[in-house]
């Protein structure tokens, strides 16, 4: 016999948003519950660094916008709301930027690490997918030169792998292109 979890303590997103401004750990948020973040290592916190440098250069006086790892992506869907802490967003619709969180992102990155693998890989791939205006989804490995890309077509969702599929990050809806030996400058890797 299989024994579900109880949810007695729910709070509602307002009251986590609230609490997330006084909190000196940052925590994400499932439909009532609020789970606490690990700190990241150096390399993540380069790789990071790295990816939103260029972002935020490469988008300075255009219509998208870069945030870094304390703005948080929203999700509503069927009465229940989701919020979590990408490592890099890309915002291009001012209308869903709010002052803490953003529903309408395009573009997400995470900077893979042992204990988050397979929650980037699996639960937020899946959670992300249920954005609309989310067309690209980037994993980064921090241990290895390796970059997975999730972009939405009308079908579906196609994966791409680098550095087999080449040595740079094409976002040709932003008009960008990162070279992998930018993204892990500095990282050790």
């Amino acid at each position: 016999m299989s024994t579900a979890r109880k949810i007695t303590n729910r709070i509602s997103p307002e009251d986590y948003i609230a609490g997330e401004l006084l909190s000196e750990v940052r925590h994400e948020y499932f439909a009532g519950e609020i789970v606490g973040m690990a700190g990241a290592s150096l390399a993540h916190n380069r790789i990071a660094g790295n990816f939103f440098t260029a972002l935020h250069v490469h988008l300075a006086g255009k219509k998208c916008e870069a945030f870094m790892n304390d703005m948080k992506a929203h999700i509503h869907k069927n009465d229940n709301d989701w919020f979590y802490y990408p490592d890099v967003m890309v915002n291009c619709d001012p209308a869903g930027q709010k002052q803490y969180y953003c529903d309408t992102p395009s573009v997400i990155v995470e900077v893979l690490s042992p204990d988050t693998e397979r929650i980037d890989r699996r639960e937020k791939l899946l959670a992300y997918e249920m954005i609309t205006t989310l067309h690209t989804y980037v994993l980064v490995a921090q241990d290895k030169r390796e970059v997975t890309i999730y972009r939405r077509k009308s079908d579906g969702w196609m994966t791409e792998h680098l550095p087999e599929g080449g040595t740079e990050l094409r976002i040709p809806e932003l008009e960008f292109t990162l070279r992998l030996e930018t993204i892990y400058a500095r990282a050790g890797v």
